[in-house]
């Protein structure tokens, strides 16, 4: 088990940052990349068990809500099938592996902004961690520039 983690201050408040990743289906709209996304049996996009399918980069990945907590700014998903590596590997690429990420806003009183953790545990095979770590301690810092990219597209 390895863990890739990134945080960084978003100038902006922490309700408006909540209000965009709070709801799991609403992933296209600040992840570049993810070109759909659908919340399978009709549950809602806040509601733990709830299975989010998404299209990122090409390939479709179904994760589930495992923890939401609006009055901790938190929400914790998790893989449902293993993830392939996407980067170009060829025969050397490691095995897929399963993944719980987190992301947990905390307030930054100093200009009314927010604090933003963003946690990936990674269940990798043997020998593979160092390069799962490695790429999602890329992605992660990606993922949240493509946010505040996001926030700054907002009205307001």
């Amino acid at each position: 088990m390895t863990r890739a983690y990134y945080s960084a201050v978003l100038d902006h408040p922490l309700d408006t940052v909540w209000s965009l990743i709070r709801d799991f289906n609403n992933y296209p709209a600040y992840i570049e990349g993810v070109s759909e996304s659908v919340i399978e049996d009709d549950k809602r996009g806040d509601q733990v068990g709830a299975v989010r399918r998404f299209c990122y980069l090409g390939l479709w990945v179904r994760q589930r809500l495992a923890r939401h907590s609006d009055t901790q700014h938190s929400l914790t998903y998790a893989s449902i099938e293993p993830l392939p590596f996407l980067a170009d590997a060829g025969s050397d690429a490691p095995q897929p592996t399963h993944y719980e990420g987190t992301m947990h806003l905390l307030p930054v009183v100093e200009g009314n902004r927010t604090f933003i953790e963003w946690s990936v545990k990674l269940d990798t095979a043997p020998g593979d961690a160092d390069r799962w770590h490695s790429q999602f301690r890329a992605w992660i810092p990606d993922w949240t520039g493509s946010l505040v990219r996001a926030l700054a597209r907002q009205p307001g």
